[in-house]
């Protein structure tokens, strides 16, 4: 899979995961337009990219496609702290 593909599809995707994840009750939705790579590598048939959408639901997505077996696969992770530590 080309890289182009591969991020079209992971946009999709991540999309797709947050808006059946979203509370319907607030009336938002996201489409691929809202999902932004973060970062992302090919090594030789393999994909991987960081994801997250304009959403302030701190969530970041995983997804790394592996060439040899055609599988894709995807975490959802949140985060919950951030720290600072001064190093000597």
């Amino acid at each position: 899979m080309d890289n182009l593909k591969f991020i079209d599809k992971c946009r999709e995707l991540v999309a797709n995961y947050a808006n059946e994840h979203l509370d319907k009750t607030d009336n938002v939705s996201v489409d691929e337009s809202n999902v932004f790579v973060v970062w992302s590598a090919k090594i030789l048939q393999n994909n991987k990219a960081l994801l997250s959408t304009t959403l302030f639901d701190g969530m970041y997505y995983e997804l790394t496609y592996n060439g040899d077996k055609k599988e894709l696969y995807f975490d959802a992770y949140k985060k919950f702290e951030n720290k600072k530590f001064d190093i000597e």
